[in-house]
């Protein structure tokens, strides 16, 4: 019955969301791109937000306000789930947009707020265009928009975190932003861990660490292996 209950309102919550667009989509008219930004967040927030608890889950959140508020980050979390990102969208500080994998642009409502949030679709079956979009991520960055990506490529479900993608953080670099480590325990016992299609409460944990500013590494310093051991210490698993 959770199950059902969830999917009806996921569905009904994410069509209501249109209005929000529609509102969006006039304050662009209009010139109003702070209220539009406003909006978009906001709106964004309420839908991770309800996601989560309406399937039945507790969050907790650690190290919120180790997140610079003046200034882009991304944001690097290890991937457990399909709820990482009403997660991270619900209860992680500041707008944000994601590095996803490409399938995520044939969702309909979804991938538009996504674009809107400034998101890019990553196919990383095509090199060509991965680099193109990793371009598009460094603008994205320094044009004070922040990011969130999810360098082991896949959801681990609950195993452990795999190596990350060197590459993908090297876009905090070149934009010269902060990269924010976050730790996401618990997210696959909601539906990964479960037989067949089922949503099931889970306690979920959110640990946020300090920043690391990749400018002020040491030469040669492994910035993904240093992020990456940051998320897997402060796993609560």
């Amino acid at each position: 019955m959770r199950t059902i209950l969830f999917v009806i309102y996921t569905v009904l919550h994410t069509v209501y969301t249109l209005y929000h667009l529609l509102i969006v989509y006039i304050l662009g008219l209009m010139g109003m791109k702070e209220e539009q930004e406003a909006r978009i967040t906001g709106t964004a927030r309420n839908w991770g937000k309800a996601l989560v608890l309406v399937s039945g889950s507790k969050v907790q959140l650690e190290g919120a306000d180790l997140v610079p508020r003046d200034r882009a980050v991304l944001y690097v979390s290890n991937h457990q789930s399909y709820f990482d990102i009403p997660l991270l969208l619900g209860f992680v500080p500041g707008d944000k947009g994601f590095i996803a994998k490409i399938e995520l642009a044939r969702i309909p409502i979804v991938s538009t707020w996504m674009k809107k949030m400034h998101s890019l679709f990553l196919d990383r079956e095509n090199l060509r265009k991965s680099l193109l979009t990793m371009r598009e991520a460094i603008d994205i960055l320094k044009g004070g928009h922040s990011l969130v990506i999810f360098p082991e490529g896949t959801r681990s479900k609950g195993g452990p975190v795999a190596p990350f993608k060197r590459g993908s953080l090297s876009i905090a670099d070149k934009a010269k932003v902060p990269v924010v480590p976050v730790s996401i325990s618990g997210t696959y016992k909601i539906l990964e861990a479960n037989k067949g299609f089922k949503i099931r409460p889970a306690v979920v944990k959110v640990h946020i660490s300090e920043p690391i500013y990749p400018w002020e590494l040491q030469p040669g310093a492994d910035l993904a292996e240093m992020v990456r051991e940051r998320i897997v210490s402060t796993l609560d698993e």
